[in-house]
């Protein structure tokens, strides 16, 4: 299976296609897979449903798929500062699934767990348990919710290696300093930039919840580290990974 690509659009080449679901990893600006998003863009694919947290805003991340009208369907948990966002779905151009913080960030991990559902108080007695089944444990309603299974997930990483293996970072932006052998012992001598990820949690190389790893593709755009500032990195010839 090729993991190596040369670019986004190659990297999501046979993959995307009209009405697919696709979840986003970042938080509207923050750690959002740019490059992939942009190819999805150009590739022009129509009717998504995209569970993320928010969309952007106009005209950055998320927000250019709702400019071009590519996005029928938001699952998320915060509109934010997208003046698109909101006219789309109050005009009845978008459907909004909304969902608390913590109850999306669950229904994604339950669906890569392969939990088709879970109970829980967060939402009981408002708008959010609308046409939810409310169970009642120990005296406390709950109200069911369903695991989110997409076909396509898209993220951004640190550092990957050349399995597709990826290694996150709480900073706020994810750079690729190296592209390192499988495990991530020693660097493969290919120095990369940003990387950018499309897939589903695995658990190769992961020993529990909290470093799984993703069965992922990376690209990279050359093997030398001309250009490079003082801090090793600079925009251009970013680095991303794909189903």
């Amino acid at each position: 299976m090729q993991k190596i690509y040369d670019n986004a659009d190659a990297a999501l080449e046979g993959v995307l296609k009209d009405g697919m679901s696709i979840a986003a990893g970042g938080f509207g600006l923050c750690g959002i897979p740019e490059l992939l998003i942009a190819a999805i863009h150009k590739a022009g694919v129509k009717n998504l449903t995209i569970a993320s947290n928010n969309c952007g805003v106009d005209g950055f991340g998320l927000g250019i798929l709702l400019d071009s009208k590519q996005i029928a369907k938001m699952q998320s948990s915060y509109v934010g500062e997208n003046a698109e966002f909101m006219r789309q779905y109050l005009s009845g151009e978008l459907e909004l699934e909304f969902n608390p913080q913590g109850t999306l960030a669950e229904r994604m991990r339950a669906g890569g767990a392969g939990i088709p559902g879970f109970y829980t108080k967060t939402g009981v007695g408002t708008v959010i348990a609308e046409g939810k089944e409310v169970k009642n444990f120990d005296g406390e309603d709950y109200i069911l919710e369903r695991g989110i299974v997409t076909d396509l997930s898209i993220v951004k990483a640190w550092k990957a290696d050349e399995r597709g293996n990826l290694n996150g970072t709480v900073r706020k932006q994810a750079w690729v300093d190296e592209l390192c052998d499988v495990g991530g012992s020693r660097p493969t001598g290919q120095v990369v930039d940003r990387c950018e990820a499309v897939g589903l949690a695995a658990t190769e190389g992961g020993s529990g919840p909290q470093d799984s790893v993703l069965s992922c593709h990376a690209f990279r755009p050359s093997n030398t580290t001309e250009g490079l500032g003082e801090k090793g990195l600079q925009p251009g010839g970013r680095v991303g990974l794909s189903k």
